[in-house]
Protein backbone atom coordinates (compact mmCIF):
# COMPACT_ATOMS: atom_id res chain seq x y z
CA UNK A 1 0.00 0.00 0.00
CA UNK A 2 2.77 2.44 0.97
CA UNK A 3 4.17 1.93 -2.67
CA UNK A 4 0.83 2.39 -4.24
CA UNK A 5 0.57 5.78 -2.22
CA UNK A 6 3.88 6.71 -3.11
CA UNK A 7 3.65 6.13 -6.81
CA UNK A 8 0.40 8.05 -6.91
CA UNK A 9 2.73 11.10 -5.30
CA UNK A 10 4.91 10.64 -7.68
CA UNK A 11 2.50 10.92 -9.89
CA UNK A 12 0.95 13.74 -8.94
CA UNK A 13 4.23 15.63 -8.13
CA UNK A 14 5.18 14.76 -11.84
CA UNK A 15 1.87 16.35 -13.11
CA UNK A 16 2.66 19.54 -11.46
CA UNK A 17 5.98 20.34 -12.57
CA UNK A 18 7.47 19.46 -9.02
CA UNK A 19 9.59 16.39 -10.15
CA UNK A 20 11.59 17.47 -13.24
CA UNK A 21 12.76 13.62 -14.35
CA UNK A 22 11.60 10.15 -14.15
CA UNK A 23 14.91 9.21 -12.14
CA UNK A 24 14.96 6.75 -9.53
CA UNK A 25 16.67 9.52 -7.01
CA UNK A 26 14.03 11.68 -8.21
CA UNK A 27 11.32 9.27 -6.75
CA UNK A 28 12.90 8.70 -3.91
CA UNK A 29 13.15 11.95 -2.71
CA UNK A 30 9.29 12.13 -3.39
CA UNK A 31 8.68 9.30 -1.63
CA UNK A 32 11.01 10.35 1.53
CA UNK A 33 8.55 13.93 1.65
CA UNK A 34 5.19 11.82 1.81
CA UNK A 35 6.85 9.67 4.30
CA UNK A 36 7.58 13.05 5.93
CA UNK A 37 4.40 14.33 5.36
CA UNK A 38 2.35 11.45 6.93
CA UNK A 39 4.56 11.40 9.98
CA UNK A 40 4.04 14.54 10.79
CA UNK A 41 0.46 14.44 10.43
CA UNK A 42 0.00 11.32 12.68
CA UNK A 43 -2.03 12.09 15.97
CA UNK A 44 -0.31 11.89 19.57
CA UNK A 45 -0.20 8.12 20.80
CA UNK A 46 -2.94 8.92 23.60
CA UNK A 47 -4.73 11.41 25.41
CA UNK A 48 -3.31 14.68 26.86
CA UNK A 49 -4.13 17.33 29.25
CA UNK A 50 -2.57 20.94 30.60
CA UNK A 51 -1.61 21.25 34.16
CA UNK A 52 -4.14 24.78 34.49
CA UNK A 53 -3.05 24.86 38.84
CA UNK A 54 -1.80 28.61 40.16
CA UNK A 55 1.05 26.27 42.27
CA UNK A 56 1.19 23.26 40.08
CA UNK A 57 -0.09 20.07 40.51
CA UNK A 58 1.23 17.29 43.05
CA UNK A 59 1.31 13.73 41.62
CA UNK A 60 0.26 11.67 44.08
CA UNK A 61 0.19 7.56 43.99
CA UNK A 62 -2.99 7.09 44.69
CA UNK A 63 -6.65 8.79 43.30
CA UNK A 64 -6.72 10.67 46.74
CA UNK A 65 -5.54 14.44 48.38
CA UNK A 66 -3.87 12.07 51.12
CA UNK A 67 -1.95 9.46 49.10
CA UNK A 68 2.04 9.98 49.14
CA UNK A 69 3.01 12.79 46.47
CA UNK A 70 5.22 11.90 43.94
CA UNK A 71 5.73 15.18 41.41
CA UNK A 72 5.45 18.48 41.07
CA UNK A 73 4.31 19.28 37.69
CA UNK A 74 3.81 23.08 36.99
CA UNK A 75 1.17 25.26 35.37
CA UNK A 76 1.21 24.73 31.82
CA UNK A 77 3.02 21.08 31.54
CA UNK A 78 1.10 19.19 28.67
CA UNK A 79 0.99 15.39 29.83
CA UNK A 80 -0.17 12.45 28.61
CA UNK A 81 -2.97 10.62 30.40
CA UNK A 82 -3.66 7.19 30.43
CA UNK A 83 -7.17 7.13 31.58
CA UNK A 84 -9.83 8.47 34.54
CA UNK A 85 -11.94 7.07 37.40
CA UNK A 86 -14.31 8.45 39.80
CA UNK A 87 -12.36 9.18 43.55
CA UNK A 88 -12.24 11.64 46.14
CA UNK A 89 -13.77 15.00 45.56
CA UNK A 90 -11.89 17.65 44.95
CA UNK A 91 -13.11 21.18 44.45
CA UNK A 92 -16.93 19.54 43.04
CA UNK A 93 -14.77 17.23 40.27
CA UNK A 94 -14.69 13.45 41.11
CA UNK A 95 -12.53 12.63 38.32
CA UNK A 96 -8.90 11.57 38.56
CA UNK A 97 -6.64 11.05 35.38
CA UNK A 98 -4.12 8.00 35.62
CA UNK A 99 -0.90 9.38 34.27
CA UNK A 100 0.25 7.69 31.03
CA UNK A 101 3.81 7.30 29.09
CA UNK A 102 4.61 4.88 31.81
CA UNK A 103 4.46 7.59 34.38
CA UNK A 104 3.54 6.92 37.87
CA UNK A 105 0.92 8.03 39.80
CA UNK A 106 -2.33 10.26 39.47
CA UNK A 107 -3.82 13.69 39.39
CA UNK A 108 -7.15 15.67 39.92
CA UNK A 109 -8.54 16.38 37.10
CA UNK A 110 -10.39 19.41 38.18
CA UNK A 111 -7.09 20.90 37.85
CA UNK A 112 -6.13 19.56 34.35
CA UNK A 113 -7.04 20.52 31.19
CA UNK A 114 -7.93 17.82 28.83
CA UNK A 115 -6.83 18.42 25.21
CA UNK A 116 -8.29 15.32 23.90
CA UNK A 117 -10.62 12.38 25.06
CA UNK A 118 -9.76 10.38 28.36
CA UNK A 119 -10.92 6.90 28.33
CA UNK A 120 -12.16 5.70 31.71
CA UNK A 121 -9.83 3.40 33.60
CA UNK A 122 -11.12 -0.90 32.50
Amino acid sequence: MRKAVAAGAVAALAGTGILLGSSAASAASATATVTAARQTLTPAAGPTGKVVANGGLWVRQDATTTSKRLNLLPKGTVTALQCKKISQNVDGNRLWYKLGAGKPGWVAARYVQNLAPVPYCK
